[in-house]
């Protein structure tokens, strides 16, 4: 099991855009008791690969063995562990439509986001920041009595 004072990590692995390859690669993780934080997947456009984003805890020693096993599964073309990367996630919330539309808005736009849909009895607002802006970011919307609150999963790529 994954220690607390283990790190956090994110590893971007790129797979053949095939069956069963998503279990595979998460079964890896399960079967050696470590939690998978957060999982993203998305073809990469114009080829037959996707590429898969884990965010995970562990200490070196462990995201090393992860890593090493990563590649030895068939479909796995390349697997980084991220050292400075970019990365952003996205989340989208939705406030009942009394509370100040104004506020909420502004509050989303202060996190890179913003209102992204107004019906007769709700507002969904949408922010796509740093893992720890977007957390700060609901932690803040609290205020504003959200109904739902949808948290994608971080997406990384190399500096």
């Amino acid at each position: 099991m994954a220690k607390s004072t283990d790190e956090r990590r994110v590893i971007s692995v790129v797979v053949m855009n095939e069956s069963s390859v998503l279990a595979r690669v998460t079964a890896l993780f399960a079967g050696r008791g470590y939690n998978i934080e957060s999982l993203t997947v998305a073809p990469i456009p114009e080829s037959d690969m996707s590429h898969i984003t884990i965010e995970t805890k562990g200490n070196a020693k462990v995201m090393e063995q992860i890593t090493k096993q990563l590649h030895k599964l068939i479909p796995v073309y390349k697997v980084i562990e991220h050292e400075e990367m970019v990365e952003k996630e996205m989340v989208l919330i939705k406030f009942p439509i009394a509370e100040n539309l104004s506020d909420i808005a502004a509050l989303a736009a202060a996190y890179n986001g913003g209102i992204v849909n107004v019906g007769k009895e709700m507002v969904v607002a949408q922010v796509a920041d740093e893992p720890k802006r977007v957390k700060h970011f609901i932690e803040a919307a609290q205020r504003y009595n959200p109904c739902e609150i949808v948290r994608g999963g971080v997406v990384a790529i190399e500096r």
